[in-house]
């Protein structure tokens, strides 16, 4: 049997990624298949995630990943990017037991000294990390279609939001929790709701600040203190948890 010609075949990749995630990836099919399935991949993740309804989930049987980024400054769009990405899985108050995610990224700058003094990563480290896009994949795989946690979720989220436009032209449409929305809930008398304080102020051992994947399990176990609280207001579902968030 004769085979295609190589052009019938590239157009065929080119229809499949197309279906999948839409025009953009089908013009980066052209530059490199690689960057196009993962682009094509984060697309098709974000659009069927904009179907999923989350509301209904009992907080208490929840499956989530809390994650951590650590970035060159607070600015991703005057120049800033992402150099650590770290997350682990949970369901409820206990972690599940699967692999943690930690990852580098090559940010393509320098890194500042003080970036690199805060979170030990250094310029010869990043070098040899993956590319952005080849991270974003990784990670947004293993978050699947699971509800996101973190710490302070407005630089977080502006991050990879910023991230994931710029190599798939989509937003983030995962539900985002954020422990430091949930802590001034829970205790609006407060003054201070960094994370060190929090940690300090629950009794949880700090391991090691200003890393991805250390962040990421502090803030988990600072999570399920906080279901413990949650539970005791009778607050069952994420979006009853939501519900109240809303008002403070």
């Amino acid at each position: 049997m004769k085979e295609p010609p190589k052009s019938a075949n590239t157009m065929g990749r080119m229809w499949n990624l197309y279906k999948m995630g839409g025009l953009t990836p089908a013009i980066a099919s052209m530059l490199g298949m690689s960057n196009a399935q993962q682009m094509a991949f984060i697309r098709s993740m974000s659009r069927d995630q904009r179907k999923e309804s989350s509301m209904e989930l009992q907080l208490s049987e929840m499956g989530a990943v809390v994650f951590d980024l650590e970035t060159t400054g607070f600015n991703p769009y005057n120049g800033d990017e992402i150099i650590s990405i770290g997350g682990v899985i949970i369901r409820g108050d206990q972690f599940e037991d699967a692999e943690p995610f930690y990852q580098l990224v090559n940010p393509r700058r320098r890194i500042p000294k003080h970036i690199t003094e805060l979170t030990g990563i250094t310029n010869e480290m990043a070098e040899k990390a993956p590319d952005l896009m080849q991270s974003l994949h990784d990670f947004m795989d293993f978050v699947g279609k699971r509800v996101m946690i973190c710490h302070g979720s407005g630089h977080d989220k502006q991050f990879l939001n910023s991230a994931l436009w710029r190599t798939s032209k989509v937003n983030l449409t995962h539900r985002v929790l954020d422990t430091m929305m949930i802590a001034k809930w829970l205790e609006p008398k407060q003054i201070h709701y960094g994370l060190d304080d929090l940690l300090e102020r629950f009794g949880i051992e700090v391991t090691t600040r200003h890393h991805a994947l250390h962040d990421s399990i502090m803030t988990a176990k600072l999570y399920f203190q906080f279901l413990k609280m949650i539970r005791n207001r009778q607050v069952p579902t994420l979006g009853e948890l939501y519900a109240y968030l809303s008002r403070h």
